[in-house]
C-alpha cells in the first residue's frame, strides 16, 4: 500500500490530520479480495468482477479515489473483522458492537445518490476533521453549501479497511449518509467507527480494535468527525 507520513498531533478540535493516501483502485481491490470475505455465501461480488470495475474506474477515477462494494452486493457486517489493527503486537479485527442487530437496516438516504452498482467508487473521501465537536444535523446542513456528500456504513468500512490509519484515537468519524428509517422519521442512532478502549462489553482484548458503534443525531464529539466525498463514480 502507497502511503505518505504525513501524520500530524492532534492539539485541539479544530486543528486537522491529515491521513496517508488511497492507493490505485486496483491496489484496493486486491486488498479487497484478500479479505477472503467475497467467498462467503451472502457474497454477490466475485473477485473477477472486483477486478474489472476497479480496472474500469481507474481510467476514469481522480487520484485518491475510493473502491466500495455496495452493502447490497456485500453486507458491510461481514467486512468490519478485516478491518484490523496492531496492539502490543497483536492484530486485532474490527467488530460490531453486540446492540448493533439492526446494522442493515440503516440505509442511504434519499439525499445520498448512491447508484444501483455493486461496485463504483467515491471520490476526494475527507474525515472533515474541522468538524469535530460538531453534531450530525450540524454537518448535514454545512455538507450542502460545501457540496460534499457523507458517507453511508460500507463506505466508512472501506476506507478504514484501506487505510487503517484513519482511525485514530483521536480522529475518527461518523458515517451521517445512511440512517434507519422509523414508522415516524428517523433513528437517532448515527452509525460511527472508533478505537475501542477495551472496557464494558467490549472486552480488555479488543483494547486498540475499530468499533463500528453508535453515536446520537445531535450530540457532539471532540474526536468524531463525519467522513465525506465530493462525488460517486460508477
Amino acid at each position: 500500500m502507497v502511503a505518505m507520513n504525513t501524520s500530524i498531533e492532534i492539539s485541539d478540535a479544530t486543528s486537522e490530520q491529515e491521513v496517508p493516501a488511497l492507493p490505485s483502485l486496483s491496489v484496493q481491490a486486491e486488498r479487497l479480495i484478500a479479505t477472503g470475505v467475497l467467498e462467503h455465501e451472502a457474497s454477490r461480488l466475485t473477485a473477477e468482477e472486483v477486478r474489472a470495475v476497479a480496472a474500469e474506474l481507474e481510467g476514469r477515477a481522480r487520484a485518491g479515489a475510493l473502491l466500495v462494494a455496495s452493502e447490497t452486493a456485500l453486507p458491510v457486517r461481514m467486512l468490519v473483522p478485516s478491518v484490523a489493527r496492531t496492539q502490543g503486537g497483536d492484530e486485532r479485527p474490527g467488530f460490531v458492537v453486540v446492540d448493533s442487530k439492526d446494522l442493515e437496516e440503516f440505509l442511504p438516504t434519499v439525499g445520498v445518490a448512491v447508484s444501483d452498482a455493486k461496485v463504483y467508487d467515491v471520490e476526494d473521501p475527507y474525515r472533515d476533521d474541522d468538524m469535530r465537536n460538531w453534531s450530525p444535523a450540524e454537518a448535514l446542513e454545512a455538507f450542502g453549501t460545501r457540496s460534499r456528500t457523507p458517507f453511508t456504513v460500507a463506505e466508512g468500512v472501506h476506507w478504514a479497511l484501506q487505510v487503517p490509519e484513519v482511525i485514530d484515537r483521536n480522529a475518527c468519524y461518523m458515517m451521517i449518509g445512511a440512517r434507519r428509517q422509523k414508522e415516524k422519521g428517523f433513528d437517532w442512532r448515527t452509525p460511527a467507527l472508533w478505537l475501542s478502549n477495551g472496557t464494558g462489553r467490549d472486552g480488555r482484548e479488543r483494547r486498540g480494535a475499530v468499533k463500528l458503534d453508535w453515536c446520537w443525531w445531535n450530540n457532539r464529539h471532540t474526536w468524531l468527525g463525519f467522513a465525506s466525498g465530493s462525488r460517486r463514480v460508477d
